[in-house]
């Protein structure tokens, strides 16, 4: 079976895997659908340490640190720091961050300023940037174009905007990720853009617990569901699946070159007790 990547979900949001138990099914199950690794990210400092863990505890499962852009009432870091959490051994990424502006009201300039911090601070470390955004194309992609992503690289996540805006993405030097919302029946401009992705600068990704893919919905979404994801961009490409599978992971190798590399799957491992420690300056 051609190993899969889910490149991006939130693990610790997961109900089912609340538990040691729960979380051991969700990526035994992963497994068993072909995924060989899960990239667990953060959207605030508050629950980094707790993705962290599963990080250390469960491999290959990699973490990556930072804020989501609607996230107000929690810390909000400096380059500085970003940088320093982004030193552990399981940070392959900053972000999750960007621009949401469909949730967030009035002057949104805290938003901006914060995801500049993000992107500087990926530049800073060497390790790639997670972008989010909705409703805020233009900004976002000025921004981007501002700070130099082009330096350190990184992927426009759960893409929901048409080809023209994919090329402006990729002429960024970026990766363009899709999730289960391609495959939804009123997202033919999303699977137009997909269609036309280079394969070598496309990703799959669940960002489970959201988003599951047809004809899973009304599921709750899990690592386990990319493989839907990876098989309708094979069927929107009319390539076969190994192929899309087999690139989609290559990319996120090369992208996240300090992802640990394991085409049998997620499987349990001894904790290391180096989260611990780390956690404490998170």
């Amino acid at each position: 079976m051609e190993p899969l990547v889910d490149s991006h979900c939130h693990l610790n949001m997961i109900k089912r895997a609340r538990t040691q138990e729960g979380l051991r099914q969700v990526l035994d199950e992963a497994h068993a659908a072909g995924v060989c690794h899960v990239l667990c990210v953060s959207v605030d400092l508050e629950t980094y340490p707790e993705i962290q863990r599963i990080a250390y505890e469960h491999e290959p499962v990699s973490a990556s640190v930072g804020v989501h852009p609607n996230h107000r009432d929690g810390r909000d870091p400096s380059v500085a720091e970003l940088v320093e959490l982004a030193t552990d051994a399981q940070v392959v990424a900053i972000g999750e961050t960007g621009l949401d502006y469909y949730r967030s009201e009035g002057d949104l300039e805290w938003q901006r300023e914060r995801f500049r911090r993000h992107v500087r601070a990926a530049r800073e470390i060497g390790k790639p940037i997670i972008v989010h955004m909705r409703e805020a194309r233009e900004d976002t992609l000025r921004i981007l174009a501002e700070e130099r992503v082009e330096e350190v690289g990184g992927v426009l996540h759960c893409f929901t905007e048409d080809w023209d805006t994919a090329q402006r993405v990729l002429d960024l030097g970026m990766y363009v990720s899709y999730s289960g919302i391609v495959t939804f029946r009123n997202a033919q401009a999303i699977a137009e853009a997909a269609r036309r992705t280079p394969l070598d600068r496309l990703l799959v990704e669940t960002d489970a617990p959201y988003l599951t893919p047809m004809p899973h919905r009304g599921k709750g979404n899990e690592p386990k569901y990319v493989r839907r994801v990876a098989e309708f961009v094979a069927e929107l490409k009319e390539l076969p699946f190994e192929t899309v599978a087999r690139a989609t992971s290559d990319n996120f190798f090369r992208l996240f070159s300090s992802a640990r590399r394991d085409d049998r799957g997620p499987r349990d491992s001894a904790p290391t007790p180096a989260y611990g420690a780390a956690s404490k300056s998170g």
